[in-house]
């Protein structure tokens, strides 16, 4: 009885949590076209519209979301008076997993957080971050997919649902390239810290070579499939360097970007001095992840674009620590 009641509970937070997200995105229906303020956002509604062979080079591998779109888009055609259906399509897909990345951390944060009340302040603090209405719901983009994916590998890790990891990096894969490495990262500093602890075994070990094995044969066939031409994974990612920026200055400009101060300038403060209350093995897999983002954008020289994918690592372990620190009585003092 009590568990249907906590089930019946997450699917009211969880419609909560997606009308809350639509909110968020709604100026992209028809205060303004987000393909006039982020070029990105025409690639992603080709890929609602058309097929991805369509859409520029690096997005058009970004499937998933525009793939959850696409139903909502064709219902939207004609039906939703001034609303741009395509605009429809992507805030319906982008609430719909930013919702789901909300339950997880709610879930997560009853668990570690010292109170539900805890738990449901990190998750809106999480929600109500600068880069949600900038660019998981407000521009048209994909950020959502790895966001969600990046907490459904913490919740899977934190439970030891280790066996559902490849399934993660198939899904992981089709929602943005980069959520390869930021997994693969993520899981082997936790699995680092587990093995240092005599809790991680060799069957675990297995699951998460199958995990970036299915996230990097995901990526190379549907390269294949769209462009018909064979691109090794080293081949991709050299094919993203920009040699004409040094890998430290690629990092400065990371960091340096005003971006960063939007997300973070608050986050960490508050964030930092209670992260102690949490599993270490979820902070290891959260600056793990965070790394390799890090990485990745001084790799290409993403400036500020690397910021969304530092937030999908980092962010939600933050906003629940941060929750916990604007509510010293929730239960750990």
């Amino acid at each position: 009885m009590r568990a249907a009641v906590q089930r019946s509970g997450i699917v009211i937070y969880w419609l909560l949590f997606f009308w809350i997200s639509f909110g968020l995105g709604y100026a992209t229906l028809n205060r303004f076209d987000a393909r006039e303020r982020n070029v990105d956002a025409v690639q992603y509604y080709k890929l609602v519209t058309g097929k991805p062979s369509e859409a520029g080079d690096l997005l058009r591998y970004r499937v998933l979301v525009p793939w959850v779109a696409k139903p909502f888009y064709w219902i939207g055609v004609g039906r939703i008076g001034s609303w741009n259906p395509v605009a429809f399509g992507l805030l319906v897909s982008n609430s719909l997993f930013t919702a789901t990345s909300a339950c997880f951390l709610l879930l997560l944060g009853r668990e570690f957080a010292g109170s539900d009340a805890a738990a449901l302040a990190g998750t809106l603090l999480y929600l109500l971050n600068f880069t949600m209405p900038v660019r998981q719901l407000g521009d048209g983009l994909v950020e959502s997919g790895e966001a969600c994916f990046m907490l459904a590998l913490f919740w899977l890790l934190l439970n030891r649902r280790i066996y559902l990891l490849p399934v993660l990096g198939l899904f992981g894969a089709l929602a943005k390239e980069s959520f390869v490495p930021m997994s693969a990262v993520a899981t082997a500093a936790w699995a680092v810290y587990e093995w240092r602890k005599a809790r991680w075994r060799l069957a675990d070990t297995l699951w998460w070579a199958a995990m970036v094995l299915v996230g990097l044969s995901t990526v190379v066939l549907l390269q294949f499939r769209v462009t018909g031409a064979l691109v090794w994974p080293w081949q991709f990612a050299g094919s993203l360097r920009n040699h004409d920026v040094s890998l430290l200055r690629g990092l400065i400009h990371c960091v340096a970007d005003r971006y960063f101060c939007f997300v973070f300038l608050w986050l960490l403060p508050l964030g930092l001095p209670r992260l102690k209350n949490f599993p270490t093995a979820w902070t290891c897999a959260s600056l793990g992840g965070a790394a390799a983002a890090l990485a990745m954008g001084a790799w290409n020289d993403a400036g500020g674009n690397t910021v969304p994918s530092i937030f999908n690592s980092i962010g939600p372990l933050l906003s629940l620590s941060a929750a916990q620190f604007l509510a010293p009585n929730s239960g750990l003092d």
